[in-house]
C-alpha cells in the first residue's frame, strides 16, 4: 500500500498559512480532504466542491508507469518530459474549480509512443489528490489508493 503524502506545494500553504494566522499548523482529517459529493454539496451548498466528470481508479488498476510517475512526483523527480511538473489549468472544467497553480501535470510514459503520448496524472494541493487520465483530459479517474 502506498504511503499518503502531502505534495509540496500543499505543505507550501499550510506553512505559509501557519506564518501568516501566527498560530499551529492543523491537519486536516482525510474526510475533510474528501470532494464534496451530492450529499455533501446540499448539506454546505456555499462551501460544495462540484466534480463534473471524475470518476475513481484503484492505485492497484493504473498501468505500471501511472505507478512510476506518482513515484517520480514523491521523489521530487527527475522527470523525464520538461513539461511535466507545469500548472495544469482546468480548461475542460472537469476537475473542481481551483485558483490558478492548484494543479499540475505529468506525464505517464505510453510505451511505443514517439511523443508523449495521451496518458497523464494531474495533482492537486490536497493529500494524495491525483488523477488519472489516459485520454489527454477527456476524462479524469481519481486515484484510490486504498483499493
Amino acid at each position: 500500500m502506498r504511503t499518503p503524502r502531502l505534495t509540496r506545494i500543499g505543505a507550501l500553504a499550510v506553512l505559509a498559512g501557519t506564518l501568516l494566522v501566527g498560530g499551529p499548523a492543523v491537519a486536516a482529517s482525510p474526510a475533510a480532504l474528501a470532494p464534496a459529493t451530492a450529499s455533501t454539496a446540499s448539506a454546505a451548498p456555499s462551501a460544495a466542491v462540484t466534480i463534473n466528470a471524475v470518476g475513481s481508479i484503484c492505485y492497484s488498476a493504473l498501468p505500471s508507469q501511472a505507478h512510476h510517475t506518482l513515484d517520480l512526483i514523491d521523489a521530487g523527480g527527475p522527470f523525464p518530459y520538461s513539461q511535466d511538473g507545469v500548472v495544469f489549468r482546468n480548461q475542460e472544467q472537469l476537475l473542481p474549480s481551483h485558483a490558478s497553480g492548484y494543479y499540475h501535470e505529468y506525464t505517464v510514459v505510453t510505451p511505443g509512443s514517439p511523443t508523449r503520448g495521451a496518458r497523464r496524472i494531474i495533482t492537486g494541493q490536497a493529500v494524495d489528490e491525483d488523477y488519472y487520465t489516459a485520454d489527454h483530459y477527456a476524462s479524469f479517474k481519481r486515484v484510490e489508493f486504498s483499493c
